[in-house]
């Protein structure tokens, strides 16, 4: 994560198609668009092991990483995260004792935790998280997920630290561990892909660049293979190529804005500072789901991040440039038709905060937008949140009107894992 916003990352490219602000992501091959209602499909049946791993999804097995590789970098918020995240178990009825949590140095009684003490002067201190069960390397992180596998249970894997962003190849991105150590998306996913068919991986990982993350969907990793035998999702502070922010050394988590204090917020119901918050159960099923934790994040993190996860980067690799054409010509009122109750929540949050249109379309909301003056930084940061919510509905849509059985099973086995959650009754 990153202390600073870079104003290169505010400036709304300008291009001949509405569509290609969105450089960022990556373009599929498909042609045209066609959305009427929603067609019925079959589901295709599921396996055991598919059946035992969505049983297990909502009773986890809890495994944090945190910290910076060197105490340099080795922010006081890290190590708040995770001391929040601890808040949030008990407050599920979860024993804390029982994750597996990594931090930094761990328990070898270093000065590792920089922060600023009352005179904003640079300070560091002995890590102090209640049951810390070692240093955040590799060696103890490949250590846990053998020992998880004799539990039949799934994983919930939190991520606070350090991204770093992989030039050659974006799709294989890194997080940082301690001692300088580093993991690829390729790496993690060859340990996951080691672990039993049932025991499904969810990922909540808030570094920068951590977007790149969602490939471990497949196989080793790479978007060329096929989807992994494991069911897997996640959820990530923003797209493969930027930054994000909540690293920094100041102690009051009343001033931390950023995607990872947003998302558990949704989850529980409760922030980081102990307020209650809008309850984000938008289907009104009685529980929240990981998806709505996710859409919550998107409305309540006010900062430059773009959050995303695995079924919304999959549906976006299956968007061609005609296919996002279209999407931004249709009124938002028929998009909304289409869309699930957290999709709903979000388009309709960011309509209302940009004073925008509903019979409108993207497009001539986007052009009068422009032409009321200048576009502000946050502004522009929700325009392309709402333009990628959009295209995840649009593009939902055509999958599923397309009789694909392999790619509307692959999506619906994405959506079932986002729509994990963790379970109150879980004793």
């Amino acid at each position: 994560m990153s202390e600073i916003l870079p104003s290169t990352i505010f400036q709304m490219p300008k291009f001949t198609s509405l569509h290609r602000f969105l450089s960022c992501f990556t373009s599929g091959i498909l042609i045209g668009l066609q959305l009427p209602s929603l067609a019925l499909h079959l589901s295709p049946i599921k396996s055991e092991s598919e059946v035992i791993a969505q049983n297990n999804l909502n009773h986890p097995n809890f495994l944090v990483m945190g910290g910076g590789s060197s105490p340099c970098n080795n922010e006081i918020a890290l190590e708040k995260n995770i001391l929040y995240f601890q808040r949030v178990l008990q407050h599920f009825g979860y024993n804390p004792e029982d994750a597996g949590i990594f931090f930094a140095n761990g328990n070898n009684g270093q000065t590792t935790v920089r922060y600023l003490d009352e005179q904003k002067l640079e300070q560091y201190k002995v890590p102090t998280i209640p049951s810390l069960d070692g240093s955040a390397t590799r060696r103890n992180f490949q250590s846990w997920l053998e020992q998880s596998q004799n539990t039949n249970k799934s994983i919930f894997f939190y991520l606070t630290g350090h991204g770093g962003y992989n030039e050659k190849d974006p799709h294989n991105n890194s997080f940082d561990l301690w001692h300088r150590q580093r993991l690829t998306v390729k790496e993690l996913a060859t340990m996951l892909d080691r672990l039993p068919p049932q025991t499904s991986f969810v990922a909540m990982m808030a570094q920068c660049y951590s977007g790149s993350f969602a490939n471990l969907i497949y196989q080793g990793g790479d978007p060329k293979n096929p989807i992994a035998l494991q069911t897997r999702c996640g959820f990530f502070a923003t797209i493969k190529e930027l930054p994000s922010v909540g690293c920094t050394p100041e102690v009051n988590e009343a001033d931390y804005r950023d995607y990872s204090s947003s998302f558990f917020a949704g989850l529980s119901g409760i922030s980081r500072t102990g307020e209650k918050v809008t309850s984000a159960d938008y289907n009104q099923d009685g529980k929240v789901s990981y998806a709505e934790a996710h859409a919550f994040a998107k409305i309540d993190d006010k900062t430059i991040d773009r959050p995303i996860s695995t079924s919304e980067v999959w549906l976006r690799s299956k968007a061609s440039e005609a296919d996002i054409d279209v999407i931004f010509t249709l009124p938002f009122n028929q998009l909304l038709g289409m869309a699930t109750p957290e999709r709903r929540y979000v388009v309709n949050s960011l309509i209302k905060i940009l004073n925008l249109d509903p019979g409108k379309s993207f497009g001539n909301n986007r052009i009068n937008l422009s032409q009321d003056g200048e576009i502000k930084q946050l502004q522009q940061t929700y325009l392309i949140r709402l333009s990628m919510e959009l295209i995840y509905i649009g593009m939902e849509q055509k999958i599923r009107n397309s009789q694909n059985r392999e790619n509307i099973a692959i999506l619906d086995r994405l959506i079932n894992c986002e729509g994990g959650y963790w379970d109150r009754n879980h004793k």
